[in-house]
Formats: structure tokens, sequence, C-alpha cells
């Protein structure tokens, strides 16, 4: 395809995204026709074109380039498994910031869990950040344990990266993992209820599994404060992703389960609570 053939494509998929009321049409188009060209060259007219019918549609832009950036490194997506949020960032930094004091203390390799994976972007963002740090990355869905074994490979963690999927931590249970630096979850954390009402938007394309923390959006915290603490080694951190408001709840949970001995609440760039960290008694 020469340049006006591509110029030609460009307009032509502008057009669709327009026609779709898709926000910045421009920018997406250019976006669209670089990510079906870097798939291939060939029929790059046509992949553009029904990835753009895809975007006008409604489907997640992130979805249609199959691509999302994260932590400084791209990550695959696909249908059916979360889209990796920027919110998510100040979780893995907050684990990375706490692997590098564990590290420079004695120089030792360290080991971190990723609950809830997905694609696993931050098993991987976390692993590009800790050279010395051995993840193991877990979902109860194959398909997510699946992507993140191809993130894992197409970024050359192989070795340092580990996968398994199942009910939280009856895998790694199985697998023998102990005494971990940091455990890091993103839980579904919103409630049933603001999922059929103000939030059913998320469930148009993206699975209901990743978003569901039931009538409160806090069950899974109620497993995973317990279940967590067997597979720290002591002073080790339990991190974990937080709903706007929940901080009160999950720092009472936290506290009260016995199994740690400082919470700390980390605030995003906006000021609101979205981590919480817990240290292993």
């Amino acid at each position: 395809m020469d340049i006006a053939e591509e110029d030609s494509t460009l307009s032509r998929v502008q057009e669709i995204l327009w026609a779709g009321g898709i926000g910045d049409p421009q920018c997406e188009s250019e976006r669209i026709v670089h990510a079906a060209r870097r798939i291939s060259r060939d029929a790059l007219h046509e992949r553009a074109l029904a990835m753009a019918r895809k975007r006008a549609s409604g489907s997640p832009l992130s979805y249609v380039l199959g691509r999302q950036r994260f932590m400084g490194i791209e990550i695959a997506v696909k249908d059916g498994v979360l889209i990796p949020r920027s919110e998510t960032e100040l979780l893995g930094w907050e684990a990375v910031a706490r692997l590098r004091e564990a590290s420079s203390e004695d120089a030792r390799p360290v080991r971190v869990i990723d609950m809830c994976c997905g694609s696993g972007n931050l098993a991987c963002g976390i692993a590009q950040a800790v050279p010395k740090a051995s993840v193991w990355a877990s979902d109860l869905m194959e398909d997510c344990a699946l992507l993140a074994l191809r993130n894992i490979h197409s970024l050359g963690f192989e070795g340092r990266v580990h996968v398994t999927f199942g009910d939280l931590f009856a895998p790694l249970e199985a697998a023998g993992v102990r005494a971990c630096d940091v455990v890091v979850c993103n839980p579904p954390y919103i409630s049933s209820s603001r999922l059929h009402r103000e939030r059913r938007d998320l469930l148009t394309h993206e699975p209901r599994q990743a978003f569901d923390g039931g009538p409160y959006g806090l069950s899974i915290y109620q497993r995973l404060v317990h279940e967590a603490a067997p597979f720290l080694r002591p002073g080790g951190s339990l991190l974990l992703e937080m709903g706007v408001g929940q901080a009160p709840s999950l720092e009472r949970l936290l506290k009260r389960c016995g199994h740690y001995d400082r919470v700390e609440l980390v605030p995003d760039p906006q000021g609101e609570l979205r981590v919480a960290a817990a240290r292993r008694l």
C-alpha cells in the first residue's frame, strides 16, 4: 500500500468514527491505522475499516487496538478480559516501592503474588520495574490466565513470572508458594446494585466477574485479608485497590482480622483513598 492509499484508508476510518459519534475521530483513526499496520501490511485497508466499525459500534478503543499502556509497558488486551485502568498504576507503584525497599535491605530476591491478575498487567509491570522479583499471577478465569501468559512471553518475563488459575489462593497453595514480600490485588469491588444502576455501562463490553463485588462491594475482601496472610512473610505487605468511599470499611476489616499490625491508606492524585496497604505480623 502506497502513501496515497494509506491516506485514503485513514480518511475512511475517520469518517466511520465520526459517523459513530466517537469524540476524537482524528486521533483515534491514526491509532487504528497504526495498529492495523503493525499487525500486517497485507489487507491493511480492510483490517483498518473492520477495526473502525468495531470502535464505532461502542467497543472500547483498547479492545479495538488490542493494546493498553500500563506502568510504562504495552499490555495485550482482548474481549472478555478487564482492560487495565490508569488508576491501578497507583497500586502497582506502591508495590514496587515496597519491593525495592525490601530488596535493598539485604540484597535478596523478592517474591510477589498478583491475585485476580486479569491480563497480567500488574505482574508484568512489577516484573519490569523490579528485575529481582519473582511473581506468581493468578486468576479465577482461565481466559485471563492465558492472556497473562501471552503478555509474559511477549515481554520476555518467562522464568520470573508464573501463572496459575483457580479459586483465589488454592492453586498457589498447591504450588507451594510461601514467604512472599507482597501480595497485590485489584479485586472486583463495585456493589451488585450499582452495576445494575449507575455503573451498568461497565458490563456492556467487559466481564461482570471483574467488577461485581457483591451486595456492598466488599465480598472478596473478606476472604482476601484472611487467605493472603499465610502467603506473606512477617513484615510483608498486602496491597489492595479499593473503590471511592470504601476506605473506612476496608480499614476496619484489616485491623480486626488479627493478621496485620499496620494499615496505611494511599490517596490518588485527586486525593481519593484508593489503595490499602497492610503489614503482616
